[in-house]
């Protein structure tokens, strides 16, 4: 699949749920109002989604919320698709999760051909991960993670950069990661739907920044590894561990961009930061043929657009776009 200007979509990142058991201060409001179920996709709908993007190119993909995990009878979506590695259709089958459920799902995960995982920890402080999920266990994710690495899952651990909460971890999280073995990833938080009392002028973070207070410390040389997502990396000299920045806001990556989202309603949104969308639940659900759903698709990746208009700044303290990202698929 090739858009206007010439990129080639080989990615597709899935909502399975946009109800998840935390409430990060960044993400969602606390009292969040979630969809109604009827008008959430079924895993069998789903998967035959999916399975329809692998048949026209698709190579990656990521399974997202929400929190995927807790969406009832998930592993049966995760084998269905796996059916897709094995006849080398599909080259990756992923997801990312805020890892509570992975003492229970990380060897099930890895039977059906998962091999990498994204996590999201914003904090290795117990106190500050009770305020920033709001709902959270640290003690479980902590033994989700033992229970990734146990069942032999490549572990990124995801992190937002939040000002004046996270910004004096960055040296612990280098060097808690790369003793644990896993790979790190800093992002830019993103004017993504209304937080409640909270405003993301005050929890932004450039990375720039980041970068240059462990520079301080560590030595970081560039490497050309690349994952399919939008991070650039750097190796870290003194623990031999990665670190990716995922930069929306000081540096647009969106030249390169491979990526289309699907909503857990069947919407399929283009970019991550436009409104524009495409419904595929309606050619899904008016015929078994998919020959409806494929034309539904072609028409959507001719309309991507070139980037996104992220911008934080004292006149543009609102969401750029009014949908949470549990919804749109993290």
């Amino acid at each position: 699949m090739i858009d206007p200007f010439g990129r080639n979509v080989s990615y597709l990142r899935v909502s399975v749920t946009d109800r998840c058991d935390f409430r990060c201060v960044y993400c969602m409001s606390e009292d969040m109002t979630f969809l109604p179920k009827k008008e959430i996709l079924s895993l069998e709908e789903l998967d035959r989604l999916c399975s329809a993007f692998v048949e026209m190119g698709v190579k990656k993909l990521r399974m997202t919320g929400g929190e995927p995990l807790v969406r009832r009878n998930i592993m049966w979506l995760f084998q269905r698709l796996g059916r897709h590695l094995e006849s080398g259709a599909l080259e990756e089958l992923t997801l990312t999760t805020n890892g509570s459920q992975l003492s229970r799902f990380a060897e099930e995960l890895h039977a059906c051909g998962v091999r990498r995982i994204n996590v999201s920890l914003d904090t290795l402080n117990p106190d500050k991960f009770k305020a920033i999920t709001r709902w959270g266990k640290y003690d479980k994710v902590m033994e989700g993670l033992q229970a990734a690495k146990n069942a032999g899952l490549q572990v990124k651990i995801n992190a937002v950069a939040l000002k004046g909460v996270n910004d004096d971890e960055l040296d612990h999280m280098v060097d808690w990661c790369g003793g644990e073995g896993f790979d790190l990833t800093f992002i830019e938080v993103m004017p993504m739907g209304d937080i409640g009392g909270e405003t993301r002028l005050d929890q932004y973070l450039p990375l720039s920044m980041v970068r240059a207070r462990l520079q301080e410390k560590w030595t970081l040389d560039e490497i050309d590894y690349k994952t399919g997502g939008p991070a650039r990396y750097v190796k870290v000299r003194e623990t031999g561990g990665r670190i990716g920045f995922i930069t929306p806001m000081t540096h647009n990556f969106c030249e390169s961009c491979n990526r289309v989202r699907l909503t857990c309603t069947g919407t399929l949104y283009m970019c991550l930061g436009q409104e524009d969308a495409a419904d595929l639940r309606a050619p899904l659900r008016e015929s078994d043929d998919d020959g409806p759903l494929h034309a539904a698709i072609a028409e959507a990746i001719s309309r991507k657009p070139k980037g996104h208009d992220f911008i934080i700044d004292r006149r543009h303290k609102g969401p750029a776009v009014s949908r949470h990202m549990s919804v749109t698929g993290g």
